[in-house]
């Protein structure tokens, strides 16, 4: 692999993951919270969208087909969090299935919550 000039062993042809690191700039393993973080505010702001029908336009939107839509939007969320996580811990020592597990379970029951609770 060519790196640019000021990367790599002066010549030698041969590169090293910390130069590859040093280039790239932080590592995608490392970065499970700002994708957790981010799948978090994903799922809010489903919640804030339907939450307009649900309080703002009631006689527009009814209230089953608003927890319909977020429902269905926080399966698809949460089958991309999962797909992200995975495919960027792949092949590296991480493991943060616990993490995952947590954030979806969290995540799984404010859902229900919100279903049953908000909107009648």
């Amino acid at each position: 692999m060519t790196l640019p000039k000021g990367f790599g062993s002066g010549g030698t042809g041969g590169s090293s993951s910390a130069d590859v690191e040093r280039m790239i700039g932080r590592r995608v393993e490392n970065m499970t919270g700002m994708i957790t973080v981010s799948f978090i505010a994903a799922w809010l702001a489903t919640f804030g969208g339907t939450a307009a029908g649900y309080f703002y336009y009631p006689w527009a939107y009814p209230t089953q087909s608003g927890h319909f839509a977020f429902i269905v939007l926080t399966i698809i969320e949460t089958i991309g969090y999962i797909f992200c996580v995975k495919v960027m811990e792949e092949g590296s020592n991480k493991n943060s299935n616990g993490l995952v597990a947590g954030v979806v379970a969290a995540v799984t029951v404010g859902t229900l919550f919100i279903s049953l609770y908000v909107g009648y």
